[in-house]
């Protein structure tokens, strides 16, 4: 019987540069069939679960970048009584800079430095795939399902951390720069290498995501998953559908939607939830998932008591919330108000926090779907309406109805017969956000906004901020706001490149532009 000895190292960007090879450390794992492949995949290129307090220390057990979440238009901090300000140990003076965008988002908010631990987890579990990717064809003699089957979830994973590394440290998909703009290092071989590694385009990133979640979705063609936390054909698809909108690709979006929509997408009709959650294990709109749940600690109402860990700490912006509320005057009830979203239950009135998943309250529900990487069947119908009205397609108000008639009370939804052009692209955006708030879309679809070669939408973003009350468990109060100008206008929009990864390539790693210092603006400004 064939035995592998797959070498994996854990070093910057899994490659070796002259004397830094000695200072970390080896992994020597034999592998003897596609078994053992699976279970490398399985243990370290899936992202680890996670929804513990280990997310109140970020650190590499803890979730994936939780400030995601904080970056964009969805989320709006306020602070309870009791929490004081001027220490380090919470989430949310970790995220400070992340939430009011500052000149040095991974640090404290008296300037401690954090260490950024998603680039390189992010090119650990890339570097697992690798190998895994490399060594499958080695073992021919295994059945072919278990070959296509790892090789297609190893791509797709391959595919969605790149995915998740250009669209957080480097500009969004232009058509017209794509080919210039910096995106990330791209290392797709097994083996080490003695190199300094540099920033390939944006677009060459794009390509390789393409090609991973193309062939992914080719090997997982037919396989039936036990389980969504194991990668399948619709969920690559979808993905998929995703990049192409991302990069203008509109017509191939759309063929990607219509081959998971002719293979049986399931959407749930809210009018039959009965005060369920949409986000569990049982729901037929889950794809797939993996990773961990920031939501579950940044936001969840049944966190308002952890307030001295800094639980509870962001709630649903105003502009989210009257979105839900935008057609109510004209008879139509969005039943993913309520789904969504919950009011609070004790100590701040008019304020509204996360429902897509169960809280902590319930511990059946704990972590069972991750919003780290959650992929649901909405999405696809998102897509295909969003890229046929950027074709110009009247059909995309037919495709955006599906949807509508599953979200709105008694199938009652608003009157878009007749929208076109703009208007119409922007209706589909604002479904959108009403549909996939708090899930990971919102920064980069406002990124991505910014860009596109049609109907392009640039935002500024504004961020209020407040200090502790007096009183226990009240909101704190108002001092001010941070502006996040439009792209384009502000280098906020990218993360920067860790210090560490710098240091290592010796000049070879080139950062994005520095960010300017951020000041708050005033109460009355």
């Amino acid at each position: 019987m064939k035995k592998i000895l797959l070498i994996i190292m854990g070093c910057t960007l899994l490659g070796a540069c002259g004397d830094f090879l000695e200072e970390y450390s080896q992994e020597l794992v034999y592998a003897r069939s596609c078994e053992d492949l699976d279970e490398i995949l399985i243990g370290n290129g899936y992202m680890k679960r996670n929804a513990s307090q280990d997310f109140f220390y970020y650190n590499e057990t803890g979730t994936y970048y939780p400030y995601l979440h904080v970056m964009d238009d969805d989320v709006e901090e306020f602070i309870t009584g009791g929490l004081k300000m001027n220490g380090f140990s919470t989430p949310a003076e970790r995220l400070r800079n992340f939430y009011a965008w500052g000149e040095r988002p991974f640090s404290y908010m008296d300037g401690t430095e954090m260490r950024d631990i998603d680039w390189k987890r992010l090119y650990q579990h890339i570097g697992y795939v690798n190998v895994i990717i490399s060594y499958v064809k080695e073992f021919e003699k295994d059945p072919e399902e278990i070959r296509r089957r790892v090789m297609g979830e190893a791509q797709f994973l391959r595919g969605w951390y790149y995915y998740m590394l250009v669209n957080l440290y480097a500009k969004p998909y232009s058509e017209k720069t794509a080919s210039m703009d910096l995106g990330v290092p791209l290392n797709i071989t097994e083996y080490i290498e003695d190199k300094y590694f540099s920033r390939d385009p944006v677009r060459k990133v794009y390509l390789q995501i393409v090609a991973d979640l193309k062939a992914a979705a080719d090997h997982l063609a037919g396989i039936v998953q036990p389980t969504f936390y194991r990668v399948n054909e619709a969920a690559a698809r979808t993905l998929l559908s995703r990049v192409y909108l991302y990069m203008g690709e509109w017509q191939l979006a759309i063929e990607e939607c219509d081959k998971i929509i002719a293979s049986g997408c399931k959407l749930q009709n809210m009018n039959t939830m009965n005060g369920q959650w949409l986000n569990t294990v049982d729901s037929p709109e889950i794809l797939f998932t993996q990773g961990s749940y920031s939501m579950q600690f940044l936001m969840d109402n049944s966190l308002i008591s952890y307030a001295a860990q800094g639980g509870g700490r962001y709630r649903a912006s105003d502009e989210l919330i009257s979105l839900y509320k935008k057609y109510e005057s004209e008879g139509v009830v969005d039943l993913r108000n309520t789904a969504f979203l919950e009011p609070s239950s004790r100590y701040c009135p008019g304020f509204f926090f996360v429902r897509k998943s169960p809280d902590l309250s319930t511990k059946s529900g704990l972590a069972k779907v991750y919003d780290a990487c959650l992929i649901r069947s909405a999405e696809v119908y998102l897509n295909k309406a969003e890229a046929q009205a950027m074709l110009d397609q009247s059909e995309a108000i037919n495709t955006i109805k599906v949807l509508m008639n599953n979200r709105y009370k008694d199938g009652i939804i608003p009157v878009i017969d007749g929208l076109n052009g703009k208007a119409l692209v922007d209706f589909i955006r604002e479904e959108r956000r009403r549909e996939l708030c708090l899930e990971g879309h919102r920064w980069f679809d406002l990124r991505r906004y910014a860009v596109t070669s049609k109907y392009a939408d640039a935002k500024q973003v504004r961020h209020g901020v407040y200090q502790s009350a007096m009183a226990n468990m009240q909101p704190g109060v108002y001092d001010g706001s941070y502006v996040l100008k439009a792209f384009g206008e502000d280098d906020a929009w990218m993360l920067p490149i860790p210090d560490y990864e710098i240091v290592f390539d010796q000049g070879a790693m080139v950062d994005n532009a520095k960010r300017a210092p951020r000041k708050k603006i005033g109460i009355n400004e």
